[in-house]
């Protein structure tokens, strides 16, 4: 567990506790449970039609810190997962400081859901998302979703849990998140986890959603790719460069299932070549003072079995030396090696920013989403 030990049995003072739901969105003192002569008469959100937009939690004139999220869908298919919206506001900010799919927001990627347990989300059964990412506020919060598909989502159950009344300083930090997706990426043009984003704050990490492409590459390793996090002015070069995209997540030598605290992998799907993994910056802090970029490149490594399916098929591959690869059985090209790549990258990182709202663009549209 993450907390201070005294946090437990000591109450701040003037902080107050409440609970948004699909009945009091507000939180409103004594009106909760009211529906039906207090008989469970709303516990969600019914016929969640397509285009419909509803506020899951709003607060206004208070300081408080947003402490958990759940959320359950009846229609858990990944065109839903990547359709419904999730838009957070602070402090009455026109721009939403977190705009993004509401599953990979909750830290399921590729729109599929698996049981698994970190130290800011979960999925206990694969059935339910959590969220228990701190999110201070000083004066505001709304939090909404918007369903962008074409489907009725029949029943949409929620939960957020906050205080209000906090205590906060001057340099208490927003919480920010953003959701990119390329298909394909671009031979050697690494992908963008996280556009520059200025002003004072924290990266606290991201997860990752990989659909490596099978037909192009058949089952060779995809993952050569070094993360590289720009610091505070850092041009061509970065201050912080990984050695390998599972050796970021803490595993190596290709990477299965498995979910820790602050790194996993919740999909290995070797057979369809499909990935999703995690790593969050907790007890490693990435701060950054002036701006933060974060990238990957799209690397991958062939190896004897791959070597002979692209001199059978006549692949044209590309060493990061940018050279054409000779494949012939009479070439001296090594069992081994690192070559560029383009797959399906999608992604949905978070940080602290100084400032309710950042110049970091629109979420994209649903059709490029899925």
């Amino acid at each position: 567990m993450i907390f201070d030990n005294e946090s437990i049995y000591i109450i701040p003072e003037a902080v107050e506790t409440r609970w948004a739901t699909a009945e009091n969105p507000k939180g409103l003192k004594g009106n909760g449970g009211k529906a039906n002569k207090g008989r469970k008469g709303a516990a969600s959100l019914r016929n969640f039609k397509p285009g419909e937009q509803h506020v899951l939690a709003e607060a206004e004139g208070t300081s408080g810190i947003v402490r958990r999220i759940w959320v359950t869908l009846s229609d858990r298919c990944p065109e839903m997962f990547r359709g419904m919206k999730l838009d957070i506001y602070w402090d009455n900010a026109l721009k939403p400081a977190i705009s993004c799919p509401l599953a990979d927001f909750m830290g399921i990627g590729l729109g599929q859901s698996e049981a698994f347990e970190s130290a800011f989300f979960s999925s206990p059964e694969g059935r339910s998302f959590n969220c228990f990412v701190p999110m201070p506020f000083k004066s505001g919060m709304r939090i909404t979703v918007t369903n962008e598909t074409s489907k009725v989502c029949e029943m949409f159950y929620y939960e957020v849990d906050y205080t209000i009344n906090d205590i906060l300083g001057e340099d208490v930090l927003y919480l920010h998140s953003y959701f990119n997706r390329q298909n394909p990426t671009t031979i050697k043009e690494d992908y963008v986890i996280l556009p520059t984003v200025k002003g004072k704050g924290r990266y606290l990490g991201a997860n990752f959603g990989v659909a490596a492409n099978k037909d192009m590459y058949f089952r060779s390793w995809w993952g050569e790719g070094e993360v590289k996090v720009f610091l505070d002015g850092d041009n061509e070069y970065p201050t912080l460069c990984g050695t390998g995209t599972e050796d970021y997540i803490g595993t190596g030598w290709g990477q299965g299932v498995y979910s820790n605290l602050f790194q996993g992998c919740t999909v290995a799907d070797h057979e369809n070549q499909k990935y999703c993994f995690y790593r969050y910056h907790i007890c490693d802090p990435v701060y950054f003072r002036k701006d933060i970029k974060v990238t990957i490149q799209q690397i991958g490594c062939w190896d004897p079995e791959s070597k002979k399916n692209f001199h059978f098929y006549g692949s044209e591959i590309l060493s990061t030396k940018m050279e054409q690869v000779d494949f012939s059985n009479s070439s001296s090209t090594p069992d081994y090696g690192a070559y560029e790549r383009m797959d399906d990258w999608s992604s949905c990182v978070y940080f602290y920013l100084d400032r309710p709202e950042s110049e970091l663009p629109e979420l994209i549209a649903y059709p490029k989403r899925v």
